[in-house]
């Protein structure tokens, strides 16, 4: 086993109107709309040169606010539990989250952002740009997520959110 310890430190905080866990929707395709931003730290406002240009950006960030390891759990759009792997929940071995988010505008180290998922305040560890070249594939499959009625997914996807909570 390998155990060598890797040490990050956050680049930024994310913002959003996500306060509270449980109402937060689970992926930002649940999100439509939905306002953040991110501030960089200053030292960093160089490397966010050419970003402008891109729609959609990947955020990587820190479930701060994680505070169990589970291997295996039951997914909010799944009745059977399924490996941690196969999952996009926070409790991870390593606490690393992504989502991908629509790229608004930049003004100096803040961006902003839209349909974001992520609670406020996350640390942020770092930022790539969605390619379509690269990133959009042909003839893919999604696991178990493939069984999900749509209307099943939209209805357990939203969760407890509500605009009025905000």
């Amino acid at each position: 086993m390998n155990d060598e310890i890797f040490s990050f430190r956050s680049i930024g905080t994310i913002y959003s109107p996500h306060n509270k866990i449980s109402s937060i929707p689970i992926q930002p395709v649940f999100c439509n709309d939905i306002k953040g931003s991110i501030v960089l730290e200053t030292e960093y406002k160089d490397a966010l040169r050419g970003l402008e240009g891109f729609s959609h950006i990947y955020l990587f960030y820190y479930f701060h606010k994680s505070r169990k390891v589970c291997l295996r759990l039951k997914p909010y759009l799944s009745d059977q539990e399924q490996g941690i792997f196969a999952s996009r929940a926070p409790h991870r071995p390593n606490k690393l989250g992504m989502s991908l988010v629509r790229l608004v505008s930049i003004e100096d180290n803040i961006l902003h952002v839209m349909d974001i998922d992520i609670l406020n305040g996350t640390p942020l560890l770092d930022i790539k740009p969605y390619i379509q070249r690269f990133d959009s594939r042909d003839n893919v499959r999604s696991g178990w997520q493939d069984t999900i009625p749509e209307d099943i997914a939209v209805s357990r996807g939203v969760r407890e959110y509500k605009a009025e909570e905000m």
